[in-house]
C-alpha cells in the first residue's frame, strides 16, 4: 500500500492505493495561522471496507500534521470517532 499526499494551497487529499487501484482518500484543509489541519472527509471504496483502511488514512493525516507541528480537528465524524479511540493523539486532537 502507498500513500500519496496531493497538497494544493491550503487543502489536499491523501490517497491510499495498492498496485492496481485506489483504496480510499482523506480530504483536509490547513489553517496555517492557527497551526491546524482539519480533516473534512474520509472515504474508503466499498471493496475495501471493514479492513481498517479508513483508520490508516487518519493515521497518515496525523503523521503529516505532527511533521508540520499542527493540531488536528476531525470535522469528519468518522475521523473524530477514530481519533477519540486512539491513545496517542491527546497532544494534537482538537475537539
Amino acid at each position: 500500500m502507498k500513500y500519496t499526499n496531493n497538497k494544493s494551497g491550503n487543502g489536499g487529499i491523501i490517497t491510499l492505493d495498492n498496485d492496481q487501484e485506489e483504496i480510499g482518500r482523506l480530504t483536509y484543509t490547513i489553517f496555517p495561522e492557527e497551526s491546524k489541519l482539519v480533516i473534512s472527509f474520509v472515504l474508503v471504496h466499498p471493496a475495501f471496507e471493514g479492513r481498517g483502511m479508513g483508520k490508516y488514512l487518519v493515521e497518515e493525516a496525523i503523521r503529516f500534521a505532527r511533521k508540520n507541528n499542527w493540531k488536528v480537528y476531525p470535522h469528519c465524524s468518522y475521523a473524530r470517532s477514530v481519533m477519540r479511540r486512539m491513545k496517542d493523539v491527546e497532544d494534537i486532537l482538537l475537539q
